[in-house]
């Protein structure tokens, strides 16, 4: 056992292992080995790997015994993200994507320490959940790395100039156009979202109040407003005799025949004159709304 080295669950086969020759060391608890053991131990076990069949046991050993004991560099990378709202033990999850990604991408020939080349995996693997599932609203990629840009450089603007800093400033500090700026701004407002039945603190007290009780509802009578509004000029420029039926038939509620004999006329040509005249104002109707479109 070479306690030399604080391997206490190593056997002496070590030695022949470092050489690539003899077999495997036996690692009775690979979770509790310190990482400063773990990265010479690891060198070892990439050793052998890089020779052993994939899929035979000991390949598989190898490992199985290499990802534990380098979960402490997953437990690393992913305290760099507490605090973002999330489970640590779901973004450690996450992390071990990376890490087992790592093990697998790993070539002992480069001469790169395993930590060196592990840890950008990782925290790329943990990054990617969260663009990939923390935004409530689809997001362009390069919208959501421009948000956290923009994050930093408010937060330094705002304890250089002690004030919330302006759309102007903050383009010129991050080498932006104003109108990517606020791009950015709009953007941010996708990546926290609410539930329209979440509730509100307040000093209600008829019951519990929730979001969606603030939030308008269409009123159907605006639109009819809207469209009194605009169908009275063209109204105003019929004439008499065509206000007149308007009147007695939409007004009054008069039946055709009733209209034909104040005005004279026969029921039918009540009834064609009434078409002729709701065509004329729809048709103007139309062509105000083609003109405020065009605008």
């Amino acid at each position: 056992m070479d306690t030399a080295m604080g391997w206490s669950t190593v056997t002496d086969e070590s030695v022949r292992t470092r050489t690539g020759e003899g077999p495997l060391p036996t690692v009775t608890d690979p979770r509790t080995v310190a990482p400063r053991d773990a990265r010479e131990l690891s060198r070892q076990f990439f050793q052998r790997l890089s020779t052993l069949e994939e899929g035979t046991h000991a390949y598989q050993y190898a490992r199985n015994t290499l990802i534990e004991m380098n979960m402490s560099l997953v437990r690393f990378a992913a305290g760099r993200f507490r605090g973002r709202g999330d489970d640590m033990e779901d973004i450690v999850q996450v992390g071990m994507i990376g890490l087992i990604k790592a093990i697998d991408r790993f070539e002992i020939s480069r001469e790169v320490e395993f930590t060196s080349f592990a840890v950008p995996y990782i925290v790329g693997e943990i990054k990617r959940f969260f663009r990939d599932t923390t935004w409530a609203v689809h997001v362009p990629r390069r919208l959501q790395e421009l948000r956290v840009e923009l994050a930093k450089a408010r937060d330094e603007l705002s304890t250089r100039l002690d004030r919330e800093p302006t759309v102007a400033e903050l383009a010129a500090l991050m080498n932006l156009a104003e109108d990517e700026v606020r791009e950015a701004q709009i953007a941010a407002n996708g990546y926290n979202s609410s539930s329209l039945d979440a509730a509100l603190t307040g000093d209600d007290q008829d019951g519990e109040t929730v979001l969606a009780d603030f939030i308008g509802e269409e009123d159907e009578g605006m639109r009819l407003v809207e469209d009194f509004h605009a169908l009275a000029p063209l109204v105003a420029g019929l004439s008499e005799r065509d206000r007149t039926l308007l009147r007695l038939r939409f007004v009054e509620e008069a039946t055709q025949a009733d209209i034909g004999a104040r005005l004279g006329c026969s029921q039918m040509h009540v009834s064609r004159l009434i078409k002729r005249v709701i065509a004329q104002l729809r048709r103007g109707m139309l062509d105000d709304v083609n003109r405020v479109d065009a605008t």
